[in-house]
């Protein structure tokens, strides 16, 4: 049986280079089986996945003996190829027995593209545009949607289904554009370098996925001139703007399907003459229509259509483009991958045209390398596509560490999406903790999970008690420190940073409650933005994981300005760790000295190196 020692995809001595290559990378791979194993001699098979079922089969020559261990080797061209090789090895031994290793995904990209490296470098906030504040209470009349507005700004989000029985989203706070304005002096003492707004386009509903005019700003936040204005003030703050593209469904109160005539022009549900018709698929006109997962409020879009395809990117004047011109820096995809490889590429040459320094990320839950969507293998970060995408995966399994799970499940999660993705997509990832689309995190720490042991009226009414309130807290700040410190963009979901509590949707989309703000939170998110933005390994440096087992994580960034070391520990005891040299606790100034000290329990330390360099190790 072949042991560990045989072959690791993530060891330069067995792979080189490291990780996915740009294509006509020559990639070097090394077997060293043991000499007692009696292996004679060892094949490479390498399959092209996409391009017309290529498979190689290379002999590898041996190369000499290493201890007690004979050394193979092979040199795989990736020749001109973009997508994922599999590739596994057969050995082959003097009695004719056979063993196999593998298959290992090898992800070979388009690497002509120049992808901004501005996005992965500072901190994201994410901004509910209706919650977030607002400077006066909008009169809803005329508004599309039939749409509320709350009087009090603490009031709770309607949850409940109306008379018949669906749950509308038609409640609104009245957050505006001028109340972000108003709070980007705390955005830029936060850190925040970029703010990413769910959807600001007009909608019926409050979350505005449900798009229902791409070329208007809704008028509930404001007008496009008061998105200019808040674009420019936020520039001259250092801060750049993503927008929320939702291009694959659009609202059934929308000028384009227009489902209950609210808008002037002949909609699809108005007329199959319509310009927008196309749009959709129709089973039966015009009440039976394909919509996004069954939502009827939701119809989906037929992103085939040239007419929609020249709307969204592909006239000059299309929606990608303008918008990025009114000040806009960068497009976040909902359900990237429910869009078509080649439409999402579309919006990226758009982007690009546009701005070169402009930036796409997908909204993707899993493993962006391997996504497989309705029967397709997704091209979103092999260039062209995508330059970065949501890192749901670090948020699961940073969630499951602190929730009391073993720091190494962190790191090899961590270390694949490492391994599978290209340098540009793993430093552009967006990091968090918690979206729209999540429970808060506060309350995940702090009651120990979703609540959804309970109905839905317990956990619409529920806040923390003081004691889980405290260790909710505690955790959050710990996790804030790992985000903060991790290569990609940490992004805070807004409020999170202040103490906001609520299980799932609405709940945890309630206002920002200022004047309750835990200040302890936000001194602690604060320093860990001033770090991000001071600090050049925290910035762009690699990572090098130093111990992550049990309770203890551990992690440095190098390669720019001094090292970083961070260290968590989320157990009750000390855990024991060594410091590579003396040095000094970013949040708290403690200093320390090199060599093994204590990390006492629940604590997190930033730790930078006190006297001169160099600090190499």
């Amino acid at each position: 049986m072949l042991d560990a020692m045989t072959f690791d995809s993530r060891d330069s001595r067995y792979k080189q280079p490291y990780g996915a290559v740009p294509s006509g990378t020559q990639v070097s791979l090394t077997l060293r089986p043991l000499r007692t194993e009696g292996f004679s001699q060892a094949v490479l098979i390498a399959y092209f996945e996409s391009s017309q079922e290529r498979r190689l089969e290379l002999p590898m020559a041996w190369d000499g003996i290493d201890g007690d261990r004979d050394v193979l080797k092979v040199t795989l061209d990736t020749g001109d190829h973009v997508g994922l090789i599999w590739y596994s090895f057969r050995l082959e031994g003097l009695d004719g027995r056979q063993e196999e290793l593998g298959p290992y995904q090898l992800t070979v990209y388009d690497g002509t593209d120049r992808v901004p490296g501005w996005f992965g470098e500072g901190v994201t906030y994410q901004i509910f545009p209706d919650r977030f504040r607002r400077t006066r209470v909008p009169d809803p009349t005329g508004m599309p949607g039939g749409r509320t507005v709350h009087t009090s700004w603490r009031e709770e989000p309607e949850y409940r289904p109306d008379a018949n029985g669906e749950v509308r989203n038609r409640d609104f706070f009245g957050g505006d554009l001028k109340g972000v304005m108003e709070k980007l002096p705390y955005l830029r003492d936060l850190g925040v370098e970029t703010i990413y707004f769910c959807p600001v386009f007009e909608a019926p509903e409050n979350h505005r996925y449900g798009t229902g005019d791409y070329e208007k700003i809704d008028p509930m936040l404001g007008t496009e001139e008061d998105f200019k204005a808040l674009c420019d003030a936020a520039h001259k703050l250092g801060i750049r703007i993503m927008l929320d593209g939702v291009f694959n469904h659009q609202g059934y109160v929308s000028r384009y399907f227009n489902g209950d005539g609210s808008y002037p022009e002949n909609g699809a549900c108005q007329s199959q003459d319509s310009p927008y018709y196309k749009w959709y698929h129709f089973s039966h006109w015009p009440d039976q229509y394909d919509s996004w997962w069954g939502i009827y409020s939701l119809p989906a879009v037929n992103e085939a259509e040239p007419s929609y395809r020249d709307y969204i990117f592909g006239d000059e004047n299309s929606i990608v483009r303008r918008w990025l011109r009114a000040g806009a820096d960068a497009w976040r995809l909902d359900v990237a991958d429910e869009l078509p490889d080649d439409f999402v590429h579309g919006i990226h040459q758009a982007a690009r045209e546009t701005n070169p320094e402009a930036v796409v990320i997908g909204e993707v839950w899993e493993d962006g390398s391997t996504k497989i969507a309705y029967g397709v293998r997704r091209k979103h970060i092999l260039g062209g596509h995508c330059d970065g995408l949501m890192n749901y995966p670090f948020r699961n399994s940073l969630l499951g560490y602190l929730m009391g799970g073993d720091a190494v499940h962190f790191k090899n999660t961590m270390e694949t999406i490492r391994e599978n993705y290209p340098p540009f997509a793993f430093h552009s990832a967006m990091n968090f903790l918690g979206t729209h689309d999540t429970p808060r995190i506060l309350t995940l720490l702090g009651y120990g999970g979703d609540g959804q042991d309970h109905d839905k009226d317990w956990r619409a009414s529920y806040f923390l008690t003081p004691e889980q309130y405290l260790l909710g807290r505690s955790k959050l700040m710990l996790g804030a420190l790992v985000l903060f410190a991790f290569p990609g963009s940490p992004m805070i979901y807004y409020g999170d940073e202040a103490g906001i509590e609520g299980f799932e949707d609405p709940f945890n989309r309630r206002t920002y409650r200022w004047e309750m703000a835990d200040d302890v939170l936000r001194r602690w998110y604060a320093s860990l933005g001033k770090a991000r933005k001071e600090l050049p390994a925290l910035r762009r440096g690699s990572i090098r994981w130093w111990k992550a087992e049990g309770k203890l994580l551990s992690f440095l960034r190098e390669g720019e300005g001094q090292p970083v070391l961070t260290a968590v520990n989320i157990g009750k005891a000390p855990q024991l760790i060594t410091l590579p040299w003396a040095a000094k606790d970013w949040m708290t100034g403690m200093e320390l000295p090199a060599g093994q000290v204590a990390l006492p329990p629940m604590t997190g330390w930033l730790l930078t190196p006190t006297g001169r360099g160099p600090h190499k190790i």
